[in-house]
């Protein structure tokens, strides 16, 4: 591959995380600061990130405190006004993974088995699910169309979920004819 061809998916990759970490503070309302502490890379690696993934999260987290889109108080990571707007535009309107020019025929699915003892967050789980555009499939089983594990592995992080949210890629969904008008697709 290319020196430039390198340097092009480098910044695609960037602007992925960027997003993420943008979406996840919007749909929130405010992250604990752990991003940038050491503990998270660590649960960033039970997670299945590699070690210069990890560091890409925490580059791009500095990276958006700088340019003034993330403002950290009292240990917590909120979106500036400047932040809020970035925000917007990445959903077009609605606070969304972007959607790219053509499906790819894949389906995301979350399915989530949040114990009872944490209803609140089971509830707050399904309340984000609900704005960011996924389809209700079943109560704890959640559908959207477009690539959004960036998104998914910051919520998990954020909500302490774990192994208590899996994100699954399927190539085929039986009757998928009402998710596929939902969606537009």
């Amino acid at each position: 591959m290319g020196k430039l061809e390198e340097e092009v998916r480098k910044e695609i990759r960037r602007t992925r995380i960027n997003s993420a970490i943008v979406t996840a503070l919007a749909v929130s309302g405010g992250l604990a600061v752990a991003v940038m502490a050491p503990n998270v890379l660590g649960v960033l690696g039970r997670l299945g990130f590699t070690s210069q993934q990890r560091q890409n999260v925490k580059k791009s987290f500095s990276k958006l405190v700088e340019r003034g889109y993330i403002s950290v108080e009292h240990s917590r990571a909120r979106l500036t006004p400047k932040g809020e707007k970035f925000a917007a535009l990445l959903g077009e309107g609605r606070l969304a993974p972007k959607k790219p020019k053509r499906w790819d025929g894949k389906w995301r699915v979350l399915i989530f088995d949040i114990p009872e003892r944490r209803r609140g967050t089971r509830e707050q789980t399904r309340r984000t699910l609900l704005h960011l555009g996924f389809k209700r499939l079943q109560d704890s089983v959640w559908v959207y169309p477009y690539d959004c594990e960036d998104l998914i592995t910051l919520f998990k992080i954020d909500f302490r979920l774990g192994k208590d949210l899996l994100y699954m890629v399927v190539d085929k969904i039986e009757l998928d004819a009402s998710l596929k008008n939902h969606f537009n697709l």
